[in-house]
């Protein structure tokens, strides 16, 4: 009889739940059935009937750029081209000029000519300005112009470009370039090796793998492994780097979504390389995705020492879906959790605030949780080096500084007015960095803080209430003592910005090859690596 009344119970219960889970499957159909129907009625009409002429492809664009940026900045269209250069960036293969390239609205810019390729070769320095390709004007070209300059290896392409005021024009014969996801490696001193990870493309844990152990012939028996600057890459190629440093079937990441195909966890596979060498990771504000499911990882296992400023925060999983004419699409398709449980992502897309913008977690609401040996690690936003190295952490007039260029071009200035021989024992002087100061006068350089919009924001409001004239003395004391903070913040931001026009200068002279031969033996964060690295009882007791 129990068993009668147990089944007249369960079978419309199952009946009652796959209604409403198919009803609300149904729902959900005609929802987006009928929103695109609408989308693609008002389309019609619109390039149909008005006014002036429309351009479908540029409407639709805009259409789609719109609807995403709804959502977080890691969901993005690609057309045909983005495609290829997305390809092109996890392969490792790149067939062009051989140069990194930021493009402007009116000029493409050399970042960096890579030593021996043909930018280089052709004579292109950093700071060149090209402002046409073969018989095309970049200032007239609608997409990334940096496309111009690809092309099938052994084409040439005639590049005219502005330096220090003068037009000149070269030919360049493309070729094709190996992307090197680990650009350098070598002996700090004579026990500790030092590995450049600088992207998480397919070929990242073979060149870690074949990095280490060409460090360990040379007599490392400790290892700096340098994720700063690091954006991410492949998931998969961050779980095998883990693998090198502990064993096999440890827990690396977990992906968490509304979709369950796509809820997994990524356990190592393989032997590892060596799960005893003392090493010390190096992350900052750059590093992100899957430099954080290393770092992150190999500090909930307490495999490694943790050293730098708090990373990026990208705690979000994406995929690429294949759509109609060569197009395609990245997904975010999920969370990543560390070993520990903790999502390490910073901003929140979806809970904007009255600007509508991505909020951040603030401190004191971060959780706290455990690595293996029982030592508090938290969530709310990047992974937070267990020693942190302060005045390398970016500061708001740093970061107003960079976006602007402002270090990068006077780099560029100094580059064709002083000459740099000595690479291990360049430092910029106080006369230098008194000419950087003079320099930025002479841009007009005035960065705009949060408290100055917000201040002003408030007077507006006073002086709609007409209640400007009681905090108007308040309102100016306010305004005085930011102008003051801002004409001593350069001063007290010495030694950080001191460090960045270093590094851009060093780039000029000997590339970027040359930067990190410099970094072993004047870097700060090296430096405080090697600290913790040469007293086994401090290493020791962080990770305990």
């Amino acid at each position: 009889m129990k068993k009668l009344l147990h089944k007249k119970i369960a079978i419309p219960a199952i009946a009652i739940l796959i209604f409403f889970s198919t009803t609300a499957f149904k729902n959900d159909f005609f929802e987006i059935a009928k929103q695109i129907e609408i989308f693609t009625t008002l389309f019609k009409e619109i390039n149909m009937n008005y006014v002036d002429d429309t351009n479908p492809g540029d409407l639709m664009d805009t259409a789609i750029k719109s609807m995403l940026d709804d959502l977080d900045p890691y969901t993005q269209f690609y057309n045909e081209q983005d495609v290829e250069a997305a390809r092109i960036n996890n392969a490792g293969d790149y067939t062009g000029i051989g140069a990194k390239v930021l493009t402007l609205k009116d000029k493409l810019v050399i970042v960096e000519p890579y030593k021996n390729y043909a930018a280089d070769k052709a004579g292109l320095k950093a700071g060149d300005e090209i402002i046409k390709v073969d018989k095309v004007t970049v200032a007239d070209f609608k997409d990334d112009a940096a496309n111009l300059l690809q092309g099938a290896a052994g084409t040439e392409v005639t590049v005219t470009y502005k330096r220090q005021g003068k037009t000149n024009t070269v030919k360049i014969t493309r070729e094709s370039l190996d992307i090197k996801a680990v650009p350098h490696y070598s002996m700090v001193d004579d026990k500790t090796g030092y590995i450049v990870l600088r992207k998480f493309n397919n070929k990242a844990s073979s060149e870690t793998i074949s990095a280490l152990r060409a460090l360990k012939n040379q007599g490392a028996t400790q290892l700096i492994l340098d994720l700063r600057g690091n954006p991410g890459g492949l998931l998969n190629e961050a779980v095998n780097v883990t693998n090198i440093f502990v064993p096999q079937n440890q827990l690396v990441v977990t992906t968490k979504s509304k979709v369950k195909k796509y809820n997994k966890t990524y356990y190592t596979k393989r032997d590892p390389i060596d799960t005893e060498i003392p090493l010390v990771v190096l992350v900052d504000g750059s590093s992100a995705s899957a430099s954080e499911i290393v770092s992150g990882a190999l500090q909930d296992v307490d495999r490694a020492v943790v050293v730098g400023t708090r990373s990026f925060g990208k705690g979000l999983v994406q995929r690429p879906k294949p759509l109609t004419y060569g197009t395609q699409m990245k997904i975010t398709i999920s969370r990543y959790y560390t070993p520990s449980g903790r999502c390490i992502q910073a901003l929140d897309y979806w809970n904007r605030d009255e600007n509508g913008k991505a909020t951040r977690t603030k401190q004191e609401n971060y959780t706290a949780f455990k690595t293996r040996n029982g030592r508090d690690v938290f969530d709310g936003g990047g992974v937070q080096p267990d020693v942190e190295v302060q005045f390398s952490k970016q500061t708001p007039i740093s970061k107003a500084i960079l976006n602007e260029n402002l270090v990068f071009n006077f780099a560029t200035n100094y580059y064709y007015n002083n000459k740099v021989e000595d690479l291990k024992g360049f430092e910029l002087s106080d006369s230098d960095f008194k000419k950087f100061k003079t320099y930025l006068k002479t841009t007009g350089f005035n960065f705009e803080t949060k408290t100055e919009k917000a201040l002003q924001e408030a007077i507006d409001v006073a002086k709609e209430e007409e209640l400007d004239g009681i905090v108007n003395s308040e309102y100016n004391n306010l305004i005085t003592a930011l102008k003051n903070y801002k004409s001593n913040a350069i001063n007290e931001n010495k030694a950080l910005l001191k460090s960045l026009i270093t590094d851009e200068i060093i780039k000029r002279y000997f590339y970027g090859e040359g930067l990190y031969t410099y970094y072993t033996v004047n870097n700060a964060e090296i430096k405080k690596a090697l600290n913790i690295l040469n007293n086994p009882s401090q290493y020791a007791s962080i990770l305990r």
